[in-house]
């Protein structure tokens, strides 16, 4: 099964949303304090979106689709937090409106 998660997962970094693009960019190549991101990264059986192994740090963009399964993404946070990941979350309106309120989040975190 990890192995098909790191297809699916290769597949999401192929075909990202507008806004994971824009945070990618800023993520990306250590730009963001020298720290290495991961895109699309799978964790205890979860693909993320962004993650800092370094900070054990998960970034994730929350679209349309997150509306319909608030359940499933509350249960996976709880599973990520309980091993011991820190997540931030941020909205798709979030990164497009203003993406300094994602980097202030990640800038307090750090």
């Amino acid at each position: 099964m990890h192995y098909s998660k790191k297809i699916f997962a290769r597949t999401l970094r192929k075909k990202q949303t507008h806004e994971e693009q824009k945070v990618w960019e800023v993520l990306r190549n250590r730009r963001f304090h020298n720290l290495k991101f991961r895109r699309q990264h799978v964790l205890e059986g979860f693909v993320v979106d962004f993650y800092c192994h370094r900070l054990r740090l998960v970034v994730e963009i929350d679209g349309k689709v997150h509306e319909k399964q608030k359940e499933y993404d509350g249960l996976r946070q709880a599973i990520l937090e309980e091993s011991g990941y820190i997540i931030i979350r941020v909205s798709n309106d979030e990164v497009n409106r203003n993406m300094d309120v994602l980097l202030n989040r990640l800038k307090q975190f750090v």
